[in-house]
């Protein structure tokens, strides 16, 4: 038996895309932290961040953005596998801004713009993606 998927609007795939770039850049950044030469170029600041990080927050950091990749991919797929990849991407998202806040909160050395690319825009874009996975598998766009 084969189930019927509805026709998916325009916003669907520009919103899927997004969050492909989006956490696939994410992924990039993860990476290019895991190496000690490319952070040893970081600031102060940065570094502080990066080596000082736990093993569960980095974790966290893995599975937040490789995993939000992996849900940006199902979502294009159209697969309802997207809402719990995106809802574990989001608990890595926290785990890793847990840890960063207690490191980074001050507006003095990241200032207030770089303070919320860092730690609230991520979550913002977490939760939104969790918010439109389960949006669409309610609109009946993901099977």
């Amino acid at each position: 038996m084969t189930k019927t998927i509805a026709r998916a609007h325009w916003s669907f795939w520009a919103i899927a895309v997004f969050a492909l770039v989006w956490n696939g850049l994410g992924s990039v950044n993860f990476a290019m932290q895991m190496n000690p030469d490319i952070v040893e170029a970081y600031r102060e600041s940065e570094r502080a961040i990066i080596v000082g990080r736990p093993l569960w927050a980095s974790a966290g950091f893995a599975v937040g953005v490789i995993g939000g990749a992996i849900g940006g991919l199902f979502l294009l797929l159209r697969k309802a596998l997207a809402l719990p990849v995106f809802i574990a991407s989001l608990v890595g998202v926290l785990a890793t801004m847990i840890h960063t806040i207690q490191v980074a909160a001050s507006p003095a050395e990241f200032g207030y713009l770089g303070l919320f690319v860092m730690l609230v825009l991520p979550t913002l874009v977490a939760m939104f993606l969790v918010w439109y996975a389960r949006y669409t598998a309610h609109k009946g766009w993901l099977a």
